[in-house]
């Protein structure tokens, strides 16, 4: 039933959604919001303009939406009157029991907050948040970063929810108006993990009386995102993690019982994909070649068991292995599909924020 009821929804989660909400949208994921992100903050520094970011917290958003609120969200929304009540009756009455080291507690009523591991969870929340969003005003407001005709203020994937303006006092209203909706809805965000990053001159960012930590480097998604724009700080913590991947699988890499075919296919399918996230918004520069070609060949030489100490060539390690394409090749033809992905989209933000010029003035060429 479950199923049923969130095949009834999508179609009115994708009408309702902003081009700006990529979660549970067809065609669209975290790469894309990775990308935009990436390539607005390129556009702002190639303008010579400044860019003001808040990465925004919730105090566990899912486990406060407020019933009430959503069944007439739901409403607003145009959702149908029997999906609303058959979901109604997933949520009356739930009670839950506690385990602990004592036993389980005895059984108490939920009042509040999406249900955990359903997969209309997530579905529900996001039609929340953007009720929360329109209430704010955010997709209306004059600030925001200009590119391309658009006025592009805040991206959003279910929960990570990012606003941005190209003035600290842009900033301040927005962070403002989300946080009085969000506090009217029943969600409270969290200062203290709640970041502002950019390029301007401010030394501190206040909102009311809460101080807002200005930060150099944030984790969006999964990637690491700077106010230089510098990928290398992102590529040297997907290697790592990638290294860290290829550890965890010392046993079998080095387990006699394996075949070579088979330790090169687990490599290729358990530890490369952990290097390439993300690596379509990536600019590889010439020494961050160097460190995906040194991490390529760590992991050959690991599976073929060669010692540090010996001299053997990198050559030779190929020759053994036979991989279809390197590394970065790889990663290459990831950028290139996703560059066609974007190309085929009629009337994609990606595309919009790709071509768009962010006004200002460009420095001077070599």
């Amino acid at each position: 039933m479950l199923k049923i009821i969130q095949w009834r929804l999508e179609p009115f989660l994708e009408q309702e959604m902003p081009v700006t909400q990529a979660r549970f949208r067809k065609g669209r994921g975290t790469r894309d919001q990775i990308v935009n992100l990436r390539w607005l903050m390129e556009k702002v520094r190639e303008y010579q303009k400044e860019f003001y970011l808040c990465f925004i917290d919730y105090s566990k958003a899912f486990d406060f939406v407020d019933y009430e609120k959503l069944w007439s969200v739901l409403l607003e929304m145009g959702v149908s009157k029997h999906l609303i009540i058959l979901m109604k009756n997933l949520y009356t009455n739930q009670q839950a029991s506690a385990k602990t080291e004592y036993g389980n507690t005895k059984w108490f009523s939920i009042v509040k907050g999406v249900r955990q591991g359903c997969i209309l969870s997530p579905y529900l929340f996001n039609l929340y948040a953007e009720h929360i969003m329109r209430k704010a005003g955010i997709d209306e407001a004059a600030g925001g970063i200009k590119t391309g005709g658009r006025n592009i203020n805040n991206l959003r994937y279910t929960d990570d929810t990012k606003i941005m303006a190209e003035t600290a006092d842009d900033l301040e209203y927005l962070l403002r108006k989300v946080k009085e909706e969000s506090a009217a809805t029943g969600l409270k965000l969290n200062m203290k993990k709640t970041v502002v990053m950019t390029n301007g001159p401010i030394q501190e960012f206040h909102i009311d009386n809460d101080q807002v930590e200005i930060v150099k480097e944030f984790i969006f998604l999964g990637c690491s995102i700077n106010t230089d724009g510098n990928c290398g700080n992102d590529i040297k913590r997907r290697l790592l993690m990638g290294r860290k991947a290829m550890v965890s699988l010392g046993k079998l890499i080095k387990s006699k019982d394996v075949i070579l075919a088979t330790k090169i296919r687990i490599t290729k399918t358990m530890v490369f994909p952990v290097t390439k996230y993300g690596c379509e918004s990536w600019t590889i520069k010439q020494a961050d070649r160097r460190k995906i070609e040194a991490f390529e060949f760590w992991c050959w030489r690991r599976i073929l068991r060669v010692p540090w100490t010996e001299k053997r060539t990198n050559k030779s390690v190929l020759q053994e292995i036979k991989p279809e394409c390197s590394l970065e090749a790889s990663m290459v033809k990831f950028k290139l599909s996703y560059f066609g992905h974007i190309m085929r989209r009629q009337d994609s933000l990606e595309k919009e924020i790709m071509f768009g010029m962010a006004g200002g003035k460009r420095r001077r060429g070599r």
